[in-house]
């Protein structure tokens, strides 16, 4: 699809949704012993958007006790060799197995997953693989659950006309939202333009005047006999 490698057709570039994607939650069992992190809440507005980021007390910490923590967090303390990252549950082969089917079998819907699935897994996959069983099947599976998810978007903006006012889909994520929202509103926009009383005006005050003034090619001059 031509928004994922065209990143100015995108409200958001991928690093600024991954970025918001860093505050979700994720289970990590660490190795060390530290008191709880107090975390202050940052609000701010980004590009029209009111977001809240990471707030509350994570921890304490104790080795081998599993604890949740911001996605951030989590990778921080793997860079540092403080943790491990324990693989979610969506993550596994077998559940991305059921869902790739899922979506295969289901042309005309999109299959529940985490809002952040894409940025969170590809945060997974580059700093805790080895935290994750089955790491490249589990890679190739969600490539494959994208490819598939995408090939519905095309699907769905073949079959908008004019009259088509508003489009409703279930279960999207963030990437997802991010990358197929402009097609959706420019194709919308172009069809209630096109539809509009003053375009439709427009067009007949046109083919009347060319009916009214047939084309005249002015006076003809005979031809000499030779």
């Amino acid at each position: 699809m031509a928004g994922q490698s065209d990143p100015s057709l995108s409200m958001f570039s991928a690093a600024e949704v991954e970025f918001l994607a860093e505050d979700e939650m994720v289970e990590i069992v660490p190795n060390l012993n530290m008191d709880t992190l107090n975390l202050i809440c940052v609000n701010f507005i980004f590009f029209g958007y009111f977001l809240s980021l990471s707030q509350g007390d994570f921890g304490p910490f104790r080795p081998q006790m599993a604890t949740s923590v911001p996605l951030w967090l989590a990778v921080a303390l793997k860079k540092r060799g403080k943790c491990t990252i324990r693989c979610p549950q969506w993550m596994s082969v077998e559940k991305l197995t059921q869902v790739l089917e899922a979506e295969r079998d289901s042309p005309a819907q999109f299959q529940p997953l985490p809002f952040h699935y894409v940025e969170i897994s590809r945060l997974l996959f580059d700093n805790a693989r080895d935290d994750i069983p089955d790491m490249y099947m589990a890679r190739s599976l969600i490539e494959d659950i994208r490819d598939v998810r995408f090939h519905k978007f095309e699907s769905g903006l073949e079959k908008i006309s004019s009259s088509t006012h508003v489009v409703k889909l279930k279960n999207l994520s963030a990437m997802e939202v991010n990358i197929v929202r402009p097609f959706f509103v420019r194709a919308l926009q172009a069809f209630a333009k096109h539809d509009s009383p003053q375009m439709i005006h427009h067009q007949q005050d046109a083919m009347s005047s060319r009916q009214a003034h047939p084309q005249d090619d002015g006076p003809r001059r005979d031809l000499r006999r030779r």
